[in-house]
Order: structure tokens, then sequence, then C-alpha cells
């Protein structure tokens, strides 16, 4: 996609205005460096420096420099999420609460050795980044503690009045998360394991004992949930007949 320098001054003007920065202050500077680098990551799809730097719209300046300036933005102090980012996520999600809010938890690995844990809004049918913690760790499941952060940290920036779901895979299905959740006064919906122990209806089964067939959807409500008998919770099992095992 190629960047105009157009482009680059309405991206700095939108900055200007919503981190509040005077002409010719020093956050401005700050702000030309901030604008160049979302031109270069946009033009180039890429975060590598150097592809960023060939797409960036600033005239006058070579590549070696702009790469060098890029990298001292990133380490600066001042270049802090709560600084830089959080006005506009919270800005975006202002702006979507008059709907219902959807937010994608996931937790993935990144770069060497590292662990992400991410909380993103939907939007357009694109997921759209808000808060995330990294922590050095191998490929798994992070602490229920890690998760439970996570959703008081959203709670600081999306609206009270807004209508919350939260999706999530089996990583998010902890019944401390759960309860959090529920004490922000969000909806949730999150996969289990088969191996799950739940209590319902005066019975005692696993996830997996559900009795279903390929094509067939089968709820339990009113049921409790490990050996701590969380809940209640509904607990839907579907096996699409797409797929070869139930979800």
């Amino acid at each position: 996609m190629h960047m105009t320098f157009q482009n680059y001054r309405t991206i700095k003007r939108t900055l200007a205005q919503t981190l509040h920065a005077r002409p010719g202050s020093h956050q401005e500077q700050h702000l030309n460096t901030l604008a160049g680098l979302i031109c270069g990551i946009v033009g180039a799809q890429h975060v590598q420096f150097a592809q960023i730097a060939d797409h960036a719209p600033l005239h006058g300046r070579k590549n070696e420099s702009l790469i060098t300036r890029f990298r001292r933005w990133v380490k600066h102090k001042t270049a802090t999420p709560e600084a830089v980012w959080l006005p506009f996520a919270k800005a975006v999600l202002t702006s979507l609460a008059q709907a219902p809010v959807t937010i994608i938890l996931d937790g993935t690995t990144a770069g060497r050795g590292c662990m992400v844990l991410m909380a993103s809004v939907v939007y357009h049918g694109r997921a759209i980044p808000l808060l995330w913690t990294v922590v050095k760790g191998k490929k798994g499941h992070l602490p229920q503690d890690q998760h439970c952060n996570l959703i008081t940290r959203l709670q600081a920036v999306i609206p009270d009045a807004a209508q919350v779901l939260l999706l999530g895979d089996g990583e998010f299905d902890g019944t401390q998360l759960q309860a959090a959740i529920r004490s922000a006064g969000w909806a949730y919906v999150c996969r289990t394991g088969t191996n799950i122990t739940i209590y319902a209806h005066d019975r005692v089964f696993t996830v997996g004992d559900l009795p279903l067939k390929r094509g067939e959807a089968v709820a339990i409500v009113d049921g409790k949930m490990t050996a701590e008998r969380y809940g209640p919770v509904l607990l839907l099992g579907i096996w699409d007949t797409n797929q070869d095992e139930p979800i």
C-alpha cells in the first residue's frame, strides 16, 4: 500500500488531537516519528525497521537515519502503551460502546521464548488489539492470575455502560477467570476440555460423556463445573457435520 505525505499529515493531526500535543513541543517531535512509523508499517505491511523506512513518506531522510530514529523512539522510556496507545483504545471503545462490544481473549507465542496474552475488540470482522501482556515462557496456558489481571485492565478502558461479550478458547475456562468476568457484569463464551467434570441434575459426568452424535447439539443448564462446583454455567455441546469431533 502506497502512503503519501498527505496520509502522514492526516495521521499526525489525529495523533496530536488525541494526545493533546502542542505545536513545537518535544512531544510533537515524538508524534512526527510515530506518524512516520504508522505510515511505514501500513505501507510495508511489515514491522521490520528497514522495510518501514522504505515506505515512510518522510522526505529528505536516508533510510539509515530513519531506522535509527525509529529504533530510538521504540526504546524511549516515554513510549509506553499507557502513554501512546491507551488514549486511542479508550476512544475506539467509547465509540463502539453504543452497540454490544465483543472482545476476543487469546494467548500465543511471540518472539523468542515469550508468550503474549492479548485482548482484542472485534470491528468489521477484524480483531483490533486493545491490551496485552508479554511474559517469558514456552507455549502453553498462562496462569489464571494473568487472565484476571487482564480483565481488571479491560475494566479500566471499557465504558461502564457497555454491553460486553468475551470469547476465548480452552485456555480461558478457569473458574477464577469466569468469576472475574461475572463480577465485571460481562457475558462470556469459552471452550472447555472434554475431561472437565460437570455436576448437573443430580448427575456427575465429564464433558466428553455428553450424548452427542454428528449433527446434534445438547445444552445443560444450571450446571456446575470442576471439583470446585463453580456455577451456575450453561454448557453447550455441538457436533457440527463438518467437524470430526464435538466442540
